[in-house]
């Protein structure tokens, strides 16, 4: 089978081609024909050696939709012919960057038939970030007050409908009008440019001066000290970063205020939050945009895209 490798750490430019074996699913593996895959920032990283030390050579690729063409001995929620999604792939379980992968039935579920391959495909990761952290994490209820930094980010733009469909008042930022305009469409009540001098006191203006209940922060470093002013008493600050940056305090005082870094690798089951987030999009509640395919072979032209931005949703990657 054809297989997106890279054999050493560094660029784009490492992401190859090659011809591999097909897997074989172990006892509690079911064997996907990959019809899609998403790109993830976090991919990039791994290539570049800023994370880990996984063995040499790597599949990229943590997510992704394909058909179930075979199962292992254990394996009984699945069948082949299935049209199944994906979350939280290890490098060394293999990556979803090809022709076919062998992937963990706890992180797995089933596609619902209304939903695209390039959409199931690109749903995974981001999705089940986001809805743990406004979910499971927040605990968002109706007429809370959401702030979500990044709207327009892979996470951003599911965190946006999800706290939108839990009747949150969602404010979100992002940095052109066309996807600001796009934001509100999928349900932000507010969408605000991330570049204004003021923006803390938009936000606070947008909430008639109360402030939000919940803020998810992917650059915690940068924006703190802002979320830290415009949070309520009580509230919830989640940092997708996975880590707290450090502060002077300062903002704290007269504060009950959480702060939580959220890492998704912690959670090796995957499967209940992607069968809620299947009957999300089953529902059209939830609908990831794809804002462009690329196949196999342009695998690194797509991890330069996500780099550059300027982009809503999320890259696809096609067998």
């Amino acid at each position: 089978m054809k297989a997106v490798r890279y054999h050493d750490y560094g660029g784009a430019d490492e992401l190859q081609v090659d011809e591999v074996d097909r897997p074989t699913p172990d006892r509690d593996e079911v064997l996907v024909e990959m019809q899609a895959a998403s790109v993830n920032r976090v991919d990039v990283m791994f290539r570049s050696g800023q994370y880990g030390d996984p063995p040499l050579p790597t599949i990229p690729g943590g997510d992704g939709a394909g058909l179930v063409v075979a199962v292992g001995k254990d394996v009984s929620s699945f069948e082949e012919g299935d049209r199944v999604f994906a979350s939280g792939m290890d490098r060394a379980e293999g990556g979803t960057f090809a022709e076919y992968a062998a992937i963990p039935a706890e992180k797995l579920a089933h596609l619902p038939e209304n939903v695209s391959w390039a959409t199931g495909g690109a749903i995974g990761n981001v999705g089940a970030t986001a809805w743990t952290a406004i979910e499971e994490l927040a605990g968002v209820q109706a007429g809370d007050r959401v702030l979500i930094h990044g709207g327009s980010g892979g996470v951003g733009h599911a965190a946006v409908q999800i706290a939108a469909h839990s009747g949150a008042e969602v404010i979100t930022t992002a940095g052109t009008e066309a996807a600001r305009d796009r934001l509100t469409d999928l349900g932000a009540a507010v969408a605000l440019d991330y570049e204004s001098d003021s923006l803390a006191e938009d936000i606070l203006a947008a909430t008639g001066g109360a402030g939000v209940e919940t803020i998810l922060d992917h650059r915690l470093e940068e924006y703190l000290e802002l979320d830290l002013s415009v949070v309520t008493e009580g509230g919830h600050i989640i940092s997708t970063m996975g880590h707290i940056p450090q502060t002077n305090g300062r903002p704290f005082y007269g504060k009950e205020v959480t702060i939580q870094p959220l890492r998704m690798d912690s959670h090796p089951t995957r499967r209940p939050v992607l069968q809620r987030l299947a009957r999300l999009m089953k529902g059209d509640v939830l609908t990831p945009v794809v804002a462009d395919v690329y196949s196999i072979g342009n695998a690194g032209q797509a991890h330069q895209e996500i780099l550059a931005g300027g982009y809503l949703g999320k890259l696809v990657v096609t067998p």
